[in-house]
């Protein structure tokens, strides 16, 4: 007895030793790619990184066509709530179909429906028979897919990687989604300028082979599912109730969805902001690049990207974590920052101060994003993960078109100025009401996650020793 408790003291001391001492640079570099081991995650990660970038592009070209074609920002706004109010709707019925069926089909399902979508957009605006009720139809229509396309894909991480690498897939995805966000929009800022939007949208439909690829070269084993008695409704129905009684869960949802309504609208409103911003330097930028007839595109294309630069940064900082303990205060800071660099970048008047406010605006909106699914997903049992996360859609995508038509109202009436630096200050209030209850939810978190961690065999020393220690 005296023998074990001395080995259990000296394992203790050196557990300790061991998370304190420093790690070597290629143990680090390592850790923050962990995920990609897996041959599944290799795939998934080189085909998407591909397909994102063409996403951003057809993103951000298409918030310039409407701009282009309607000068309005109640227009932007209200094509933003078109292409995410699905999500709102249809996001439970994708997290019935994740959790039912196999997930590795959803995904290629939702990456064809995509790649045709897209192909429909090109045409029509190559063909320069494109109208603005086109562009709301099949932005529509994508957000259908999308509805299906979050949750599934969402949980399909957990299928390729297995529990113990799911925070660094988790953190990897958001990282790879980012490097596409500089990419894409700066190459579309270019191309859109030079040659028009349709290009954009052609390379956008092409880039989805690559997804596809990806995902019929992969091998994935998941058990057979056996629904348990009760309709779908009620299946849906008890992923909603898990996540309304589950504090923590709750609460991070909430914050989630007051933040996407209110301080997310700052992006369907970047094409606001590129018009009134774009002087004199960017102009002889735009000529430098051959972009002689619309500086601001190019603009708007180095706005995206500096958002993207920071977007990616918050991912990687994630990525090199190898526990939970202390990302329910990540997410607090990560959201409060959010708001703050917001309400600074709405009462910039210089164009490149403005492009600098965005690398922060970037970074805690992603850290807060990655931080909050990371959480969701260590609490959440396997069964429910398809339809927890479609919750977890419906408050940070489905929230989003809410806002976006609210932010095109107001900034119609106020200014995108004002819109965008109110969305910031709601923003810090929420986090700062999330950071106040948090030592109330923490204890039930750490139940919830270690108990998750034991069904799927033994915890993983990374997560608990991170999580009880605190």
């Amino acid at each position: 007895m005296k023998e074990s408790n001395i080995s259990g003291k000296s394992h203790n001391k050196s557990s300790r030793l061991a998370r304190h001492s420093p790690v070597p640079r290629k143990g680090r570099i390592s850790t923050t790619v962990r995920a990609l081991k897996h041959r599944n995650f290799q795939l998934f990660f080189t085909g998407q990184l591909i397909s994102l970038v063409g996403t951003w592009m057809q993103s951000v070209a298409q918030s310039w066509l409407v701009y282009r074609l309607t000068g309005s920002s109640l227009l932007l706004g209200s094509v933003g709530f078109a292409s995410q109010i699905p999500v709102f709707l249809v996001a439970p019925l994708g997290g019935i179909v994740a959790d039912r069926n196999n997930r590795h089909r959803v995904v290629i399902g939702t990456q064809i429906a995509s790649m045709a979508l897209a192909f429909v957009l090109a045409a029509l605006t190559l063909s320069h028979r494109i109208q603005v009720w086109h562009v709301f139809v099949l932005a529509a229509l994508l957000g259908v897919v999308n509805a299906f396309d979050i949750p599934g894909r969402q949980s399909f991480l957990v299928d390729m990687v297995g529990k113990e690498d799911l925070m660094n897939a988790i953190a990897l995805n958001s990282s790879m989604f980012n490097g596409a966000r500089i990419i894409g929009p700066a190459i579309a800022g270019i191309l859109v300028a030079k040659i028009g939007e349709g290009w954009c949208f052609l390379v956008n439909a092409l880039s989805y082979i690559a997804v596809l690829i990806g995902l019929l070269m992969m091998k994935v084993q998941r058990p057979v599912y056996h629904a348990p008695p009760g309709s779908p409704l009620d299946h849906i129905i008890e992923g909603f109730r898990f996540a309304q009684r589950t504090t923590p869960i709750r609460n991070i949802l909430l914050l989630l969805g007051v933040v996407s309504l209110v301080a997310m609208p700052y992006s369907v409103l970047m094409p606001v902001f590129a018009n009134n911003l774009v002087k004199g330097g960017v102009s002889g930028l735009g000529m430098f690049m051959g972009t002689r007839d619309d500086p601001r595109a190019v603009g708007l294309g180095i706005l995206m990207c500096a958002t993207g630069v920071g977007a990616l940064l918050g991912a990687l900082t994630l990525a090199t974590r190898s526990g939970v303990r202390g990302l329910g205060r990540w997410v607090a800071f990560s959201c409060g920052g959010f708001g703050i660099s917001l309400a600074l970048f709405s009462i910039s008047k210089s164009f490149w101060l403005s492009t600098a406010l965005l690398v922060p605006v970037g970074f805690c909106m992603m850290l807060g994003m990655s931080s909050s699914n990371t959480l969701i997903q260590a609490m959440v049992p396997d069964q429910l993960r398809g339809r927890i996360m479609a919750v977890y859609s419906m408050m940070f995508m489905g929230m989003a078109p809410f806002g976006a038509f609210l932010g095109g109202a107001l900034a119609d009436r106020l200014g995108a100025a004002v819109t965008v630096a109110m969305g910031g200050v709601v923003a810090i209030g929420s986090a700062a009401i999330f950071g106040l209850n948090l030592s109330r939810i923490r204890v039930e978190a750490r139940r919830l996650i270690v108990a998750q961690e034991t069904a799927g065999g033994e915890p993983s020393q990374e997560m608990t020793a991170q999580i009880i220690e605190d």
